[in-house]
């Protein structure tokens, strides 16, 4: 006879399971998804540069550009498509008691990835069969849509971490006000962080591209200028997004005391509490942490003096994991700020010499810059979602509650590595061809003289 596994089992196994699947489909996802939001804007700027100022090279890497767009389209529909199966399969407890509250977000979504499709495809075939200017124009609705639906997916994110927009009775969801759900106070500060962060993984990831080229010896004036597009866009968005990091720590200050005092790994609700840098957080107490005296009362509240919440404020079952959520936000925080230093870099050299910096290591912390841009947003969401841990729906509904109690769902962890193994390898192999092939790559003479 079969033996019964008790339910409360079930619950945990499947709780470990899930979470690794969405970690690793969102871990692989976000990435792609933010070179989808950035791409289109620095493609269309290279695109309206070689109009307006005849530039063949800006014209090559604008045509050279928009061909690796598509590839990562084509995959981020495939990851897109993949979580919003597994929402369903892994979190039934989440979208069957608020679907009729966050559903809106996610058809908006739907609707402005159907119009990012149409256009894309609009685009990559309308070299040559457009006029430049009308080729121009076709890009932009790219460009919007793309936005669009990251806004509208983190604002499902964004509800979840101050769920608004409802009432309860007996248990059951009444009076949903979708609108309301989506404009939470959480929104604005999670969709621009989020929105800055993907314009400035863009431009550190292709400008890396052309970094590590320079390295190789490619010098010429199409390299330099990939460079230089890439780069600027990146730099010029880096200060905006540690302002609005700064704005979103405010936030999580003000309406999630428990998450900030995992952040900073705050055991005890203190007085004019010290910023920590560091450290580990062993049997309650964190260790081997630099202090910095009175500076998080300042960052979260602007009073030297003003008391934070500790992880002792509320019960053990109801902390996040602390040292995964403070390892992470500094790991963040501390990318941030190197990005930026190099970004001071570049400027300082073009306001003295208007050229590039000459240093080698300038250009080897140019390669680094883009993977390390990526690791900060993947560093991003784990402090915010496993920062809201134990809740799926900060302070309402607990992620044990939410996650499906059929069995073997583990079996579909090794499947999925499988799957994305298998897409992340044909990307790079496909991105490397059209690498290769966009170094032999002869621009029209008619593009340029038909603007």
């Amino acid at each position: 006879m079969p033996v019964a596994v008790p339910l409360a089992d079930v619950i945990s196994n499947n709780l470990d399971a899930a979470r690794a699947q969405m970690g690793v489909s969102l871990g692989w996802h976000i990435i792609v998804a933010s070179l989808g939001v950035g791409f289109p804007i620095i493609i269309l700027f290279a695109e309206w540069r070689a109009l307006h100022r005849k530039d063949s090279d800006a014209l090559r890497l604008a045509r050279t550009w928009a061909k690796t767009a598509g590839v990562l389209f084509a995959v981020g529909a495939v990851s897109g498509t993949i979580i919003s199966f597994e929402m369903g399969i892994l979190w039934p407890g989440l979208l069957g008691t608020f679907g009729s509250v966050i559903g809106l977000p996610f058809a908006l979504e739907g609707i402005a990835f159907f119009i990012e499709a149409i256009f894309v495809g609009i685009y990559l075939y309308g070299w040559d069969r457009l006029s430049p200017r009308m080729h121009l124009l076709s890009g932009v609705p790219v460009a919007v849509a793309g936005i669009a639906s990251a806004f509208f997916i983190v604002t499902a994110n964004a509800w979840m971490n101050d769920p608004q927009g409802f009432s309860r009775v007996n248990g059951k969801v009444t009076s949903p006000q979708p609108l309301t759900a989506m404009f939470n106070p959480a929104t604005g500060p999670e969709t621009l962080h989020l929105l800055l962060a993907s314009l400035m993984v863009t431009g550190f990831v292709v400008a890396s591209v052309y970094a590590f080229a320079y390295l190789r010896g490619r010098r010429d004036r199409y390299h330099r200028l990939g460079f230089i597009i890439a780069f600027v866009f990146a730099a010029v968005t880096t200060p905006l997004q540690i302002g609005a990091g700064d704005i979103a720590a405010r936030y999580v200050a003000d309406r999630q005391p428990v998450k900030l005092a995992a952040l900073e790994a705050q055991a005890n609700t203190q007085s004019g509490a010290p910023e920590h840098l560091g450290g580990v957080f062993i049997n309650g107490q964190l260790h081997g942490a630099v202090l910095i005296p009175h500076a998080l009362s300042i960052l979260a509240f602007g009073n030297p003096n003003a008391t934070v919440k500790g992880l002792n404020s509320v019960p053990p079952a109801n902390r996040p994991p602390v040292n995964e959520v403070h390892i992470a936000f500094d790991l963040m925080v501390g990318i941030g700020f190197g990005l930026l230093a190099l970004s001071t870099w570049l400027a300082w050299a073009w306001r003295r010499l208007r050229s590039l910096p000459t240093s080698r290591w300038f250009f080897r912390a140019a390669v680094l810059a883009g993977p390390a841009a990526a690791i900060a947003t993947e560093a991003g969401w784990v402090t915010t979602e496993v920062g809201r841990q134990p809740w799926i729906v900060y302070g309402v509904l607990r992620t044990d509650q939410a996650i499906s109690t059929a069995p073997g769902l583990f079996v579909l962890f090794p499947v999925l590595l499988a799957v994305y193994t298998v897409l992340t390898v044909a990307t790079l192999l496909v991105l490397r061809r059209m690498g290769q092939a966009s170094r032999l790559t002869v621009v029209p003479a008619t593009q340029l003289a038909a603007s």
